[in-house]
């Protein structure tokens, strides 16, 4: 069968491509933004990726049409797709069709933590002999890859509450019907899709009511909103985890402050120690979640929590890009107040008084609508400077927001420039930390050239 996805070089979509073309279709693609590392990916699968979304693109008919929720009513290549009948679906309905049926799958859902929480779970199971399959919404270090077709039984895929496609408004993960299933969180985002956090709930609602009785949901107890989730009706078991406070079923003991090594306790039992690279309470408790998971599939917690002692995150979560003359430069996912805050909270924790110097490019739609601008300076508040991008078009007050964090901050309209700009003040000793859910106008690489440079300048003799 041939097959040829529209918006073929986003993260899921991609990992379609790959999981596709592991099954043995004839995979090709089009999309606007070809790019690494998904470009390069889909590369060494074999995969063909046209340029733009012409309706050339679809001569000849392939034999489906894999429409990603990028697309909408009016693009040429859809209205000649659906002018001509083509046979066309969802990534999420090809991948419940053709890919999860008949496996037990995992999955990971919530406002935060779903890849590295999903990159966990997978390499634990990896690392157990199990070769899971797995769809990503990033790239696991330890695998190289977003996405896997595995061995059968066990499928692990990031649950994301974002909606299918123009023709179906609901939310990605009512497709997957795991039997087991993280609820991490629930705050509200994707304000471009969603009028309030109700209507997030009612999608979660709607996930938990295809999990079968004789599944497992692992939840986090100190999340509101989950609760009252769960509250709206379960028909499923439930284990419950936090990192903080009382929990009857999952939670942490004696660790570091940095979250660099913790305690994991099951209903109130030591069960081991993990010892890893990763910083921050978030990670402890994504990891809480991994472990929980992992045992429903049964992985030993003790075999878990050894197996994440080799855990090597994801690309772009606090990803050590470069230490040039001792100024380490990190590249981190975080575009939400919660996780800036937590990603910031990590790396102090690991750096004490040394400066952090936090980039921070407001991309999201949700960002970009202001939604959650009143928590963003809160969020930044653990750094010690702030360099802002301010987008194109945006509606509200930049240096408002800003206002309460006084002489730390400044506001750059140009990528160039704040590069310019930073790797003037940077000195040995400094953490460079660049937040973005995008490209960040490949502000990472221009950063780093300025710094070689002037290291390789003053290194030069006169």
């Amino acid at each position: 069968m041939h097959i040829h996805i529209l918006g073929i070089c986003g993260t899921f979509m991609g990992g379609i491509a790959q999981l596709a073309r592991a099954a043995g279709h004839s995979v090709s693609g089009s999309d606007a933004n070809v790019y690494p590392p998904m470009s390069t990916q889909l590369q060494a699968a074999g995969i063909d990726v046209l340029q733009g979304f012409e309706p050339s693109h679809l001569d000849p008919a392939p034999d489906c049409v894999v429409v990603g929720n990028v697309m909408s009513r009016g693009r040429p290549i859809v209205e000649y797709m659906l002018e001509r009948g083509m046979p066309y679906t969802s990534g999420p309905q090809w991948l419940a069709e053709h890919v999860l049926a008949q496996r037990w799958v995992l999955a990971v859902a919530g406002t935060h933590g779903k890849t590295t929480t999903a990159s966990m779970l997978a390499w634990i199971m990896e690392d157990a002999g199990l070769a899971p399959g797995f769809l990503i919404g990033g790239v696991p270090q330890n695998f190289g890859v977003s996405a896997r077709f595995g061995e059968a039984p066990f499928f692990v895929v990031e649950a994301d509450e974002y909606d299918t496609a123009f023709f179906d408004k609901r939310s990605k993960f009512v497709h997957y019907r795991p039997r087991t299933v993280t609820l991490n969180n629930l705050e509200f985002d994707h304000a471009d899709i969603f009028d309030d956090v109700a209507a997030i709930r009612r999608q979660f609602h709607h996930l938990v009511r295809t999990v079968p009785a004789n599944g497992l949901i692992i939840s986090n107890s100190v999340d509101a909103e989950l609760e009252t989730v769960l509250a709206m009706g379960c028909w499923t078991p439930v284990e419950r985890f936090a990192v903080a406070g009382i929990c009857p079923d999952w939670s942490v003991g004696e660790g570091a402050a940095d979250g660099s090594r913790f305690e994991v306790r099951w209903q109130g039992k030591v069960q081991g120690t993990v010892n890893w690279d990763l910083l921050g309470q978030h990670n402890v408790a994504n990891a809480l979640a991994a472990i929980a998971a992992a045992r429903h599939a049964g992985v030993p917690v003790p075999q878990a929590i050894d197996a994440l002692g080799r855990f090597e995150n994801v690309r772009r979560r606090l990803e050590l890009l470069a230490d040039i003359g001792g100024i380490r430069i990190y590249d981190d996912f975080a575009h939400h107040p919660t996780a800036i805050a937590s990603t910031l909270a990590g790396l102090r924790a690991r750096v004490d008084g040394e400066r952090i110097i936090a980039l921070l490019e407001a991309r999201s739609n949700t960002m970009r609508l202001g939604v959650h601008k009143d928590r963003l300076a809160a969020a930044l508040n653990a750094a010690d400077e702030v360099r802002l991008l301010r987008p194109a078009g945006l509606t509200w007050d930049i240096e408002q927001m800003a206002a309460p964090l006084g002489a730390r901050v400044r506001v750059f309209d140009s990528v160039a420039r704040m590069a310019d700009h930073v790797g003037s003040e940077t000195r040995a000793g400094d953490h460079v930390l660049i937040m973005s859910n995008g490209a960040f106008g490949g502000i990472h690489q221009l950063l780093i050239d300025r710094l070689r440079a002037m290291r390789v300048g003053a290194e030069s003799p006169s």
